[in-house]
C-alpha cells in the first residue's frame, strides 16, 4: 500500500499578539519551512502502530508505540508528548467516528519531519494539527479547540501561502498581499533565549474584558502595517504597536531589554519574550546582521528568505 504524504506551513504573527484572542484583526504570514507527515499502511492488521518525530537536523526527538484500539501509549521517549498524541487521536474520533474504521485500522507507522529547528517556535503543534485534520477529514479549528487551544491563526497560516488577515470570531481569514517597496529592509532575528510565554498570556487574561479600545487600536495598526508605503511609516507603526502592548500588559519591549541602541525598529512576534523578533532599519543589511551577530544572535533571516509569499517563490 502506498504511503500518504501531508505538509503544512509554519507561521509568524506580525500584529495582534494576545489581542487576536479577543477579536483584534491581525496580520500573519506563513513561513517557507513547515512540517511534513508520512503515513504508512499495512495489509495485515497489527494491534499497534509507531510514531516518530524528526527535527530539521534529522535527529529523532520523539518515538513512541501505541495501541490502535484506544490509542493507549505503550513505550515512548516522552510521556507528555505521547499523552498529547493520544488526546489528539481521541479528539479526531470524537469529531469523525468513522475515522478509525476507514483510515486508522491498517496504519503501521506515522513520521513527522520539521523543516525548521523545533526551538524556533514556527508551529510544530499547529502544523501537526493541520496535517492530522486533513488526513482525518475533520475541521482543524475544532480539533485545535479540543487539544491545544489558541486563536487558530497558525492553522490559517498552515494552509495559506503568504500573508493573511485573521480575526475572531469565525474565524475570518483573508489572504492579502504584503510586499512593500522596503521588503528588503525587513528581517527576522531569533532571540535564542526560550522564555515561557504563559506569563504574558496570564497577564493579558487578568485585564480581559476591559480592552475594547485597545482591540480597536490594534486592528487599525494592523491595517496601517499592511498598507505602509514607506519604511519610516513602517517604523512608526511598529513602535506604536509595541508601545500599546507594553503599556497594556505592563511588560518591557524587546528593544528596551536588549536593543536600546539599535537604529531602527524591533517588534516582538507572538507571545512576548518568545522566539523571533521582526526588525527593520535603514542601515545596510550587512551592518544590521553584524549588530545582532555581535549580540550572539546568529539566526538572521531576510523576509524573502523565511516567508512564503506569492511572487517570492
Amino acid at each position: 500500500m502506498h504511503p500518504q504524504y501531508f505538509k503544512a506551513n509554519g507561521k509568524l504573527l506580525l500584529t495582534g499578539e494576545y489581542f487576536v484572542l479577543d477579536g483584534a484583526q491581525s496580520l500573519a504570514v506563513s513561513t517557507q519551512p513547515g512540517q511534513k507527515m508520512t503515513i504508512r499502511q499495512q495489509t495485515d492488521e497489527e494491534n499497534t502502530f509507531s510514531w516518530r518525530s524528526f527535527d530539521s537536523d534529522g535527529s529523532c526527538w520523539f518515538e513512541g508505540h501505541f495501541l490502535k484500539k484506544d490509542f493507549t501509549r505503550l513505550h515512548n521517549t516522552d510521556a507528555a508528548v505521547a499523552d498529547r498524541l493520544t488526546q489528539i487521536f481521541k479528539a479526531v474520533v470524537a469529531l469523525n467516528p468513522g475515522f478509525y474504521e476507514n483510515k486508522f485500522r491498517t496504519i503501521s507507522s506515522i513520521e513527522t519531519r520539521l523543516d525548521f529547528p523545533r526551538q524556533w517556535g514556527l508551529g510544530t503543534s499547529s502544523t501537526l494539527i493541520a496535517m492530522v485534520a486533513e488526513w482525518s477529514e475533520v475541521d482543524p479549528y475544532q480539533l485545535l479547540a479540543a487539544t491545544f487551544g489558541g486563536s487558530g491563526y497558525d492553522l490559517a497560516c498552515a494552509n495559506t501561502d503568504g500573508a493573511l488577515l485573521y480575526q475572531l470570531p469565525g474565524p475570518v481569514v483573508k489572504p492579502v498581499s504584503f510586499m512593500p517597496d522596503f521588503l528588503n529592509q525587513i528581517y527576522f532575528v531569533y532571540l535564542n533565549q526560550k522564555q515561557n510565554s504563559r506569563e504574558g498570556i496570564q497577564q493579558y487574561r487578568k485585564i480581559k474584558g476591559q480592552l475594547a479600545q485597545e482591540i480597536a487600536e490594534i486592528s487599525a495598526l494592523t491595517y496601517e502595517m499592511l498598507t505602509c508605503q514607506h519604511q519610516k511609516e513602517f517604523v512608526r507603526v511598529i513602535n506604536a504597536h509595541e508601545a500599546l502592548v507594553s503599556r497594556t500588559l505592563k511588560m518591557k519591549r524587546a528593544r528596551e531589554l536588549y536593543f536600546s541602541d539599535f537604529p531602527g525598529a524591533v517588534k516582538s512576534l507572538g507571545a512576548w519574550g518568545g522566539d523571533f523578533v521582526m526588525v527593520t532599519s535603514e542601515r545596510p543589511e550587512d551592518w544590521v546582521a553584524n549588530y545582532f551577530n555581535e549580540k550572539g544572535m546568529n539566526v538572521f533571516k531576510k523576509y524573502k528568505d523565511l516567508i512564503r509569499e506569492d511572487g517570492l517563490q
